[in-house]
């Protein structure tokens, strides 16, 4: 009895109808009961109450049946706050003399913990996956959408103010800029992108999450926005990629928690201003704050499950519908921000997600494309890319600014004019990734030969090189692709060191 009441094992008895006729204190611990005697008592039905995928119970009678024990069997059990714990159970069935199974007995043990650090490995395995493939993605895509920005940006200078026609242009500016964030997203979802932190309207990325967010909720789901007039304009410090996750995450699970039955998701913007006194209820300093708020009329979630809501791999959704990470990637976010969350949510009433981001008081500069007042210089520049398409839009560009371009479309036919010529040149600008020579191994050899030169490197995407190599390396400037008439004329103005 002493080992029955202190072992570490769970111990059981049941009757094959699935009736619980005894367990000790282990089990009643590995399932978040108070007693054995209350787990008994609750647990009428193993196959309902218990096992997440009731359909598992019948496996595991069968194989009994069949083999008379079963060892590690793997299988998820509610825990009595109804999160889910991963279980290995070890069974015998205990037979009268004619064969019958009278009763099963025997052990589990929770492997919830190893099942996470597996889950762990196959996501980090996953994610590299994507993450290879999505560098591949961005880099060929930036490729495409520098010569379709670099030539409407030039196109633009050339239509008169008053021209029905700049308006047009400037759409395709502006849809090529979203283009190139949507390279950056494809980046950061498969995490090989930096964070970018910047001065940005909310609203405008709600508007964003909303428009792609309709076409993947049902017909039955309304989505309402609700943004205070005086939140319109509002701005925080953040990487608008971040908001954009943080945003698709809540209403993601929001969409979730209402699929069955449908309802209302809401998502509302406004600025408040905490004291002291609420500040703490948020866990944030006082001060100017935006409030976004995600909202649904799902069904709702009970105090213990709302408790661990954050926690990573936490989810109460079955195979195959969520990772557990949704709200835990939230949380790091808005956290890294110097934000809060807050949860508020009963059974049957829906769930509100309120997160306080700090607001700026800032002005946002116009996201609109203007080309006017551009840093423009004179000199002579060696420029080099692979990809005949981007050194004829870049050269035109450079050109535009004021330059004299030599350009070139292999590393190796670049290092040779430099080489005969060092002193003809006052910047080179290269693409990094090239065949025979990368952009780096080229500034390496050019800087041998002249260690005043300064180099910009442009880049789609590339494992070899970031910002902080490059600048080792003694490259004055970094730029991602696909490049724009203002990138480029303030990355040649900081790499001459010009006013």
């Amino acid at each position: 009895r002493s080992i029955f009441e202190n072992a570490i094992e769970g111990i059981f008895q049941t009757t094959l109808e699935g009736r619980v006729i005894s367990a000790n204190p282990a089990v009643a611990s590995i399932l978040g009961y108070d007693s054995p005697q209350e787990f008994i008592n609750t647990i009428t039905d193993l196959s309902l109450q218990l096992y997440v995928n009731p359909e598992r119970h019948s496996d595991f009678l069968r194989l009994l049946e069949d083999r008379g024990t079963v060892q590690e069997f793997e299988v998820r059990f509610f825990r009595k706050d109804k999160s889910i714990a991963w279980i290995s159970m070890n069974a015998r069935a205990a037979r009268n003399s004619k064969g019958d199974i009278l009763y099963v007995e025997g052990t589990i043990q929770d492997i919830t913990d190893r099942k996470m650090l597996e889950s762990m490995l196959v996501q980090a395995q996953k994610m590299e996956a994507i993450g290879t493939l999505a560098g591949g993605i961005a880099h060929d895509f930036n490729n495409i959408l520098g010569p379709i920005i670099g030539y409407s940006e030039l196109t633009l200078q050339q239509i008169p103010e008053d021209s029905p026609l700049r308006s047009n242009m400037e759409q395709i500016i502006l849809s090529g800029y979203r283009a190139k964030d949507l390279a950056r997203q494809i980046l950061t979802f498969g995490r090989r992108a930096g964070e970018e932190r910047k001065l940005i309207q909310v609203g405008s990325i709600v508007k964003e999450a909303v428009d792609l967010l309709r076409p993947s909720l049902p017909s039955t789901i309304e989505i309402r926005r609700s943004i205070d007039p005086d939140a319109v304009f509002s701005t925080v410090m953040a990487d608008p990629t971040h908001i954009h996750q943080v945003l698709m995450n809540l209403c993601t699970n929001a969409g979730h928690a209402m699929r069955d039955k449908g309802g209302v998701l809401e998502i509302a913007l406004a600025n408040i201003d905490l004291d002291p006194s609420s500040a703490g209820q948020y866990s944030v300093e006082s001060g100017p704050y935006l409030r976004l708020s995600v909202s649904d009329t799902g069904h709702g979630m009970e105090e213990a499950v709302r408790r661990r809501i954050f926690e990573p791999y936490f989810t109460t959704k079955g195979p195959r519908e969520g990772s557990g990470l949704g709200l835990a990637v939230v949380y790091g976010i808005v956290k890294n921000l110097s934000g809060g969350i807050a949860v508020s949510s009963e059974p049957g009433k829906g769930t509100t997600f309120h997160v306080l981001l700090p607001r700026s008081t800032a002005i946002q500069s116009s996201s609109a494309p203007g080309l006017s007042s551009l840093p423009v210089g004179t000199g002579h520049v060696l420029l080099v890319d692979d990809e005949k398409a981007l050194v004829e839009v870049l050269k035109v560009m450079v050109e535009q600014l004021g330059y004299d371009v030599t350009a070139r479309y292999s590393s190796i036919d670049t290092l040779e004019v430099f080489r005969s010529q060092p002193g003809r040149f006052d910047l080179v600008i290269t693409d990094q990734t090239m065949p025979h020579m990368t952009g780096a191994e080229l500034a390496r050899e050019i800087l041998k030969i002249r260690r005043d030169i300064p180099i910009i490197l442009c880049t789609g995407f590339s494992e070899m090189i970031d910002e902080n190599r490059a600048r080792e390396i003694g490259i004055k400037a970094y730029l991602m692709k696909p490049v724009t008439l203002r990138d480029l004329a303030l990355a040649i103005q900081k790499a001459l060191k010009r006013e």
